[in-house]
């Protein structure tokens, strides 16, 4: 009984032992554990390129290096690949970004509009057709041309200083044998004409540099300041501003009434008097109210006719203090109105608007009435104003920015069969 109980503490002693040996055994062959290592590096990003697995490639699309060509054997990771702005991922509950906004680009060059609109300057009897007639079918020119280019621009109602100056200008810029050749007279002479209606590099729309801008139209009776006041509330509405239109012109209830019409058609409210009310206070008036309004630009409308010359200076005076007292630095803008058709004739009363008042700039209207073009460079020249705008039609839509370069190539352009 001893025997057997020795005997089985020595067999459970070896079974333990040998179960211990292979334990330790498989121990010694395994491996050590890996230490814990840090992450694998991030691939870098080279200029030019973006990485796929980044969420903010499409912040690389944006870089200005973004798109270049890019070598073959780069050292960046095999994940990271080249990719174009359309191909990048957003982030995460981000929309991808918008491509860069690109600046309006300036709308196509009107010559074919303003040619239609001068078909009557361009026309054979007109100012361009007669000079047109002098140069056609001719390889050289004589002696006389100049005497012959003089003749033209005078009937053209381009006035005796303005066509002196350009004839100087001419003759100094070409030597004496260029004044045989066609194309360099013709060439010489638009490039004159362009400088004289190129006043201080100012032309076309309006400088409105102030909440509510102020302008007064002003002008003798018939040249249209109620008209150009009706379409330039068109353009200026179509525009995104918001205009109010004073009938300052209480002398004529007929002026009250048109205003009144385009008000209605343009959508524009219009701020008038009694029949007989002083301009001035319904000036003042217009003024204040486009302030509580929020309005954009005050367009004001004036009288062109009062008993005497003086009378109506004196008032013209009188409506511009009174806007400044509505409004520091108003009027803003001082626009003189002439009629294109009666040419020369209608200087002298622009010479005393002028005088009587700070003008900014001229209105040309009824250009399409007359086959005069040249009064355009006669009345830039004689009053040192930049013409604002044209009218050349009875649309809104016919009241043009005046282009030194766009307006001198509609009128003295010649076609390509010409």
């Amino acid at each position: 009984m001893i025997y057997a109980l020795i005997a089985l503490v020595a067999l459970i002693a070896a079974v333990a032992a040998y179960f211990l040996f292979f334990k330790n055994r498989q121990t010694a062959e395994l491996p050590p554990p890996p230490k814990k290592s840090e992450p694998p590096p991030r691939p870098q990003r080279l200029p030019g390129r973006a990485v796929v697995a980044d969420t903010e490639a499409s912040d690389a699309s944006n870089s200005p290096a973004f798109g270049s060509a890019s070598k073959t054997g780069s050292n960046l990771a095999p994940t990271a690949t080249p990719i174009t702005p359309s191909q990048a991922p957003a982030s995460a509950g981000r929309p991808p970004r918008p491509p860069p906004s690109r600046q309006p680009e300036r709308g196509p060059r009107d010559i074919e509009g303003l040619r239609r609109g001068l078909s009557k300057a361009r026309g054979s009897e007109g100012f361009f057709g007669r000079l047109r007639a002098l140069f056609s079918g001719k390889k050289e020119l004589g002696a006389e041309i100049t005497n012959q280019i003089e003749e033209v621009l005078l009937a053209s109602d381009v006035g005796t200083e303005t066509t002196k100056l350009l004839l100087d200008r001419v003759r100094e810029t070409l030597v004496h044998g260029d004044l045989a050749d066609p194309e360099k007279v013709w060439d010489a002479l638009r490039a004159e004409a362009e400088r004289i209606v190129s006043i201080d590099g100012s032309s076309g729309a309006l400088e409105l540099t102030a909440k509510p801008s102020v302008v007064l139209l002003v002008g003798v009776n018939g040249a249209g300041k109620t008209t150009t006041i009706g379409k330039l509330a068109t353009k200026l509405n179509a525009s995104g501003k918001k205009c109010l239109l004073a009938a300052g012109d209480t002398f004529r209830a007929a002026a009250v009434q048109q205003l009144v019409v385009w008000g209605d058609r343009v959508g524009c409210e219009v701020v008038r008097g009694k029949d007989g009310a002083d301009p001035g206070s319904v000036v003042f008036d217009a003024i204040k109210k486009a302030e509580q309004s929020g309005v954009d630009v005050v367009l004001a409308d004036t009288a062109g006719r009062l008993h005497t010359k003086s009378n109506l200076m004196a008032e013209m005076k009188k409506l511009a203090k009174t806007a400044e007292k509505a409004l520091p630095g108003a009027p803003h803008e001082i626009l003189l109105v002439i009629d294109a058709t009666n040419g020369q004739n209608a200087l002298a009363q622009a010479r005393e608007f002028k005088e009587a008042l700070p003008l900014t700039g001229i209105v040309l209207t009824k250009l399409d009435g007359t086959a005069k073009g040249g009064v355009v460079l006669g009345i830039a020249n004689a009053l040192h104003l930049p013409v604002r705008f044209v009218g050349l039609g009875e649309r809104p839509d016919d009241l043009h920015e005046f282009a030194p370069a766009d307006f001198v190539e509609a009128l003295l352009g010649r076609d390509a069969a010409e």
